[in-house]
């Protein structure tokens, strides 16, 4: 199953990475958060059609995207420096106290996520945010290789919805669902034509 984008992005937008299409950018709503959230992605992800950090970027205003890993490029810890921040990560010590005002999110595969802890000091040294596990029937682009697993933009209306009400965090959860939808459309398993 191909699951990055051609180098080109031909036939598809510049900015969901989904076949024209099948575009999600009119459908992606803006949500506004109290909290700041700094992803810091592995840069494997960063091509990948099924990236879902990319989404929940377009979603929220206060998200950004850092690199990691990329060949010739040393992360720069620096951008962990923020007073007030967490990391949402499963082996983070639990916080306690008032919430952050910034939340970090790490993006990648299960193992790329824990060697990315693991190589980071600042990262270890966060106090952290858990969630509990997603739902065993949950729709999922990829499989996680543990129960407990969730894509990033899941992760992210979940950590928000702990932080800042479920209400905020539903737009994000339909946006996860309606990309689905769409990437098993590009993918030939639903029909193009609900979409044309």
């Amino acid at each position: 199953m191909r699951s990055s984008t051609p180098e080109d992005l031909s036939g598809r937008c510049e900015r969901c990475y989904l076949p024209t299409a099948l575009c999600l950018c009119a459908d992606v709503p803006v949500i506004p958060t109290r909290t700041e959230l700094l992803i810091i992605r592995h840069n494997k992800e960063s091509q990948k059609s099924t990236n879902t950090a990319r989404i929940a970027a377009l979603a929220l205003p206060r998200c950004h995207i850092v690199s990691y890993g990329a060949p010739g490029a040393p992360f720069d810890a620096s951008v962990l420096d923020a007073p007030d921040t967490w990391l949402l990560f499963p082996d983070a010590p639990e916080a306690e106290g008032p919430p952050p005002k910034r939340l970090v999110i790490i993006d990648g595969s299960w193992a790329q996520a824990r060697r990315m802890v693991q190589r980071v000091p600042a990262l270890r040294r966060l106090p952290g945010l858990r969630l509990p596990p997603p739902a065993p029937d949950t729709r999922r682009l990829r499989k996680p290789p543990h129960p407990d697993g969730m894509s990033t933009l899941e992760a992210m209306a979940g950590a928000l919805a702990r932080l800042e009400g479920e209400d905020l965090a539903r737009p994000l959860l339909t946006l996860h669902e309606l990309m689905i939808e769409r990437v098993l459309a590009s993918r030939g398993r639903l029909g193009w034509e609900n979409y044309l």
